[in-house]
């Protein structure tokens, strides 16, 4: 077991967000978090990364608890984020930009890791000395998508990565998550559209208003009514 969250409980300020949830995410495994908005999906990886601390439960990497751990630990651990609307730095270029995403890896060869990203987007070697904030939507994601990869994640948290795309950009994104999953890279993606993530989903939780109210294998979310029901709320 990579990740796991053991009855976790998260407040901001004195407003709880996340109600005592348990979910778990296998090494080399994709997981989907479906659920609507405010159902506390963004949270989740926020608790896990450290951002927020869980108020009460556990967070474990690799078994071990990292509840008192900081961000910079955990992503020495092998986590890396796909942040919701990319959050990219929108006056340094794309290879500057992709740097960032090794910084907790000074004084390593990069070249290996920038060839990496070249194969899987092509488009960013085109635009390697392009500033980031001049580039399209979809050129972004791939960005953000890239800088997560350069620190040779075990688990990528991956946060709403088709918001704001076009449907060809959004089935392109998907080809490309599967294909880094595929690779070993093991995955908890947050997403709104269920249908696209469970189809390259191994598993799939459901959250509303803070709690998992369902969860199982990708093929039988997929054709769950009860999925329907908590989902879409009919």
């Amino acid at each position: 077991m990579l990740l796991s969250l053991e009855n976790v409980t998260t407040y901001y300020g004195q407003m709880r967000i996340l109600e005592g949830i348990s979910l778990q995410v296998d090494a080399g495994e994709l997981v989907s978090l479906l659920g609507g908005n405010a159902s506390g999906k963004s949270t989740t990886l926020k608790t896990v990364l450290g951002i927020v601390r869980a108020r009460s439960g556990r967070v474990l990497l690799d078994g071990e608890e990292v509840n008192g751990c900081d961000v910079p630990t955990r992503i020495s651990r092998g986590l890396a984020i796909v942040p919701e609307n990319r959050r990219l730095f929108g006056q340094m270029t794309v290879r500057e930009n992709l740097e960032l995403g090794a910084v907790l890896r000074r004084g390593a060869n990069l070249d290996e890791d920038f060839e990496r990203v070249h194969t899987l987007f092509p488009r960013l070697h085109e635009r390697r000395d392009q500033l980031a904030g001049t580039l399209s939507g979809g050129e972004q994601q791939m960005v953000a998508m890239g800088r997560a990869l350069m620190s040779r994640p075990r688990l990528l948290l991956m946060d709403e990565p088709s918001m704001g795309l076009s449907p060809a950009l959004v089935q392109q994104n998907f080809r490309i998550i599967k294909e880094v999953h595929q690779s070993g890279v093991a995955i908890l993606m947050v997403e709104q559209n269920a249908a696209m993530a469970l189809s390259i989903a191994d598993r799939g939780y459901v959250l509303s208003t803070g709690e998992i109210v369902l969860s199982g294998a990708a093929k039988d979310l997929l054709a769950s009514e009860d999925l329907k029901r908590a989902y879409l709320g009919s």
